[in-house]
């Protein structure tokens, strides 16, 4: 049984937030969040009465983050990726915000797996312009990290659910050719 278990309001999220400690840290807090669970691990030399102060500090901070990221979401971006969930990937995956940005030159989009920021997915402002059936892949890609998140043969078959992947990614290559990059660093 965890020392701290309990539910909080996020937003439209309810998360929950377990504490407990763990033998092999010595001196520092570690927490993680990740699929709408903060579980915190605490040193055995931290004592009871100081966890839920602790608790309460990450919690709060998670909060802010979280907070930050909903005011930046784009909705019509939103609404896309709703509805490439919906349509091919049965409406399973699970994501906190999705948000053009501008901040991304490289890579075309990323998607948060753990930490403060799990389940924020960016897309990079550099493809807006590209032809709509492009940047749904780039989407999907970063939907689909959701379920595996890394590049994994299950990742690939998954994402393959996406029926323009082909055209998508030769796209993505004339563009790498083109900066004289690979594609895949920019996937």
């Amino acid at each position: 049984m965890p020392l701290v278990e309990r539910q909080f309001s996020d937003g439209k999220d309810t998360l929950t937030v377990t504490a407990d400690y763990d033998n092999r840290l010595k001196k520092t807090i570690r927490w993680t969040v990740e699929n709408g669970t903060i579980r915190i691990r605490l040193p055995r030399r931290v004592r009871k009465r100081d966890v839920g102060p602790m608790v309460d500090e990450i919690v709060e901070k998670v909060r802010r983050q979280r907070a930050r990221a909903r005011r930046q979401q784009d909705f019509d971006l939103q609404a896309r990726a709703e509805e490439i969930n919906r349509r091919y990937f049965d409406g399973e995956l699970q994501w906190h915000t999705i948000r053009w940005v501008n901040n991304m030159q490289k890579r075309l989009g990323s998607c948060t797996s753990g930490g403060a920021t799990d389940g924020d997915i960016r897309i990079s402002e550099r493809i807006r312009p590209w032809p709509r059936y492009v940047v749904d892949y780039i989407i999907a890609h970063e939907l689909a990290h959701r379920k595996h998140p890394n590049h994994s043969k299950a990742f690939w078959d998954y994402l393959a659910r996406y029926p323009q992947i082909e055209r998508a990614r030769g796209f993505i290559e004339g563009i790498a050719f083109a900066e004289q990059t690979e594609a895949d660093t920019l996937l």
